[in-house]
């Protein structure tokens, strides 16, 4: 005899009368509503009007935002879905059901103050018992950009589908002014197909401008870079009275080279190796977070594909934040951060780097695991002062967080999310969704550390 629960898809009462009964006491999307409950989004409602129809309430829609990103769901039709199919959904939006063009037009709308609430969200960390800034670690990640590399137009390419493009032009008007259209093949256009060629070629020219100004960009911080080292090589002539050896560097070349690229989709994102080989249209995303809690305290998205100027900047962005959250001691950072410029710019703003000065091996001897710690050179530079602490036990020690620090919240992040794309275009626009992605993190990891947490 069968013993089946039975089924019964007609019962005209499936869920509880309240929304507040249909999630579990301890949610995620609990502690995100109390959070943001909490969170003075004055700018956000003050920016409506107040007339018309009533709007769906800032609250409501960060909500669905951030809980989005930090379960996975990043586009805006998706969250529009999930407010039907999702019992989690259906809460934050209190059984209400905005549409994708909101929620996209909220998202685009508010970047400027969400990066703000980052800042608010660590505090609440610091409060609640969870964020230790002493030791940081920074690293950056390749994210797709929301273009095709296929997209890309090189400078020397532009040039000749231009001049093919012209001479298409010229032809089709030679047939329009033609008395004798039995050349013309069926089905063509004319008029269609100069507007078809001269909306391309106006694009080809924006791209061809655009490649242009980057190369003058490029030539005066070359030229510059180039006088430099120039002066520094006459100053070490005179100093020594002798000729530097080697070949003196060469002027940088001046005006676009054939291979420069711009992506006719998003030009502010540029082509950048991707993980496995090959290239891809990208950003380079930054981060710095806490060790232990894995909290992320700084970001920046830019446009270079590797990470050597990007130290100072990030540094800059910790030195901002509120002294209440507490003082960055140590900055660990592995080889692509290293520079002698780099580890002066932490020392001047009282961080201790820990940068990798080199490719570490992955499987070390025993003897080089264990040995004692050289002694202390005299009087070092920045640079020799830190090569002497990583070769401590203690600067070993503390070098090995670094692995354990940023790499997992890019796995989490990229992996477990799957947040390898930015909805977004345009590099201030990436940058303000990062905010989003990390903040929406952080929110995430504090109800894991703090499950107990409730707001007052």
């Amino acid at each position: 005899m069968s013993n089946f629960r039975t089924i019964d898809r007609l019962t005209s009462y499936l869920l509880p009368p309240s929304v507040d009964d249909w999630l579990p006491e301890k949610h995620l999307a609990r502690f995100i509503v109390e959070v943001i409950d909490g969170l003075d989004l004055g700018r956000m409602s003050g920016a409506y009007r107040g007339s018309g129809s009533a709007s769906y309430h800032p609250r409501m829609l960060l909500g669905l935002l951030v809980y989005g990103y930090a379960t996975g769901v990043f586009s805006s039709r998706k969250l529009e879905r999930a407010t039907y199919d999702s019992v989690a959904f259906r809460f934050i939006a209190a059984n209400d059901h905005p549409d994708h063009d909101t929620i996209a037009t909220f998202r685009r709308r508010f970047l400027k103050e969400i990066e703000k609430l980052f800042v608010e969200v660590l505090r609440l960390a610091r409060e609640i018992g969870v964020l230790k800034m002493g030791t940081i670690g920074l690293d950056g990640t390749k994210i797709h950009a929301n273009a095709s590399r296929h997209s890309a137009l090189s400078y020397e390419y532009a040039g000749k589908l231009e001049e093919q493009l012209k001479a298409e032009v010229a032809d089709l008007l030679a047939k329009a002014e033609a008395a004798d259209k039995s050349d013309v093949p069926d089905g063509m256009s004319i008029p269609d197909e100069l507007a078809r060629r001269e909306e391309r070629l106006r694009k080809i020219a924006e791209a061809r401008a655009t490649i242009e100004a980057r190369a003058r960009e490029r030539h005066a911080r070359e030229k510059a870079e180039h006088e430099a080292k120039m002066a520094a090589r006459e100053a070490r002539t005179a100093a020594t009275g002798k000729k530097p050896g080697g070949k003196p560097p060469a002027p940088p070349t001046e005006g676009p080279l054939p291979s420069d690229q711009v992506n006719l989709t998003d030009e502010e994102s540029r082509i950048m190796p991707a993980a496995g080989g090959g290239f891809d249209q990208c950003y380079n995303a930054q981060a710095a977070v806490a060790a232990g809690s894995l909290l992320v305290v700084a970001t920046d998205v830019v446009q270079a594909p590797n990470d050597k100027n990007q130290v100072e900047p990030m540094l800059e962005k910790i030195g901002a934040l509120p002294e209440g959250l507490g003082k960055v001691e140590h900055l660990l950072a592995d080889t692509g951060y290293f520079s002698a410029g780099n580890v002066a710019a932490c020392e001047k703003a009282g961080v201790e780097p820990a940068i990798a000065m080199g490719r570490q091996p992955h499987h070390p001897p025993l003897s080089e695991r264990f040995e004692k710690a050289p002694e202390a050179p005299k009087d070092p530079t920045p640079v020799e002062a830190m090569a002497h602490r990583l070769k401590t036990p203690a600067g070993r020690a503390l070098y090995a967080l670094r692995k354990q620090t940023p790499e997992p919240v890019f796995g989490i992040i990229k992996s477990a999310l799957g947040f390898r794309q930015f909805s977004l275009r345009g590099l201030e626009n990436v940058r303000g969704e990062w905010s989003l992605v990390t903040m929406a993190w952080n929110l995430k990891r504090m109800f894991t550390l703090a499950p107990a947490y409730r707001m007052a």
